[in-house]
């Protein structure tokens, strides 16, 4: 298996964690799918970020909601709360990667993927979480 970039293993975790958003297969089946259909490359790492963003869901998303200034988390779009979901899942639960690093590249995933005011939003939300786990530290 060849070995890609952290930015591509976080943008095809997001297409996976996305994907799940939409259906009810399982993560055993959505893994299958995109394995089968080869549109994206589904490393180890990327299995890894998937299913810790799936297993963890709960926990992320008691992390997001607080701090969605004014919004619902049913509110935002499902683009913004995958990438969030991602971002907050690295934020937790690896320890390899600077915060600042992380919301970096969620950001440049909602450039690719969200629509223009979403940008911003994601960057503040981020912030926001990184801002609070700093305080708590």
């Amino acid at each position: 298996m060849k070995k890609i970039s952290r930015h591509q293993m976080r943008e095809n975790a997001f297409i996976l964690i996305f994907e799940k958003m939409f259906n009810d297969d399982t993560t055993e089946e959505i893994l299958h799918t995109a394995r089968e259909c080869d549109d994206i490359e589904v490393t180890d790492q990327v299995e890894a970020m998937f299913r810790g963003v799936v297993q963890n869901q709960d926990a992320i998303d008691s992390v997001i909601e607080p701090n969605l200034k004014k919004w619902t988390k049913d509110r935002i779009s499902r683009v913004s709360l995958a990438i969030l979901r991602l971002g907050v899942y690295e934020l937790m639960y690896t320890t390899d990667v600077d915060a600042d690093i992380i919301v970096s590249e969620c950001v440049k995933l909602a450039t690719t993927f969200a629509h223009e005011d979403d940008v911003s939003f994601v960057n503040g939300v981020l912030g926001a979480i990184v801002r609070s786990q700093a305080a708590k530290a």
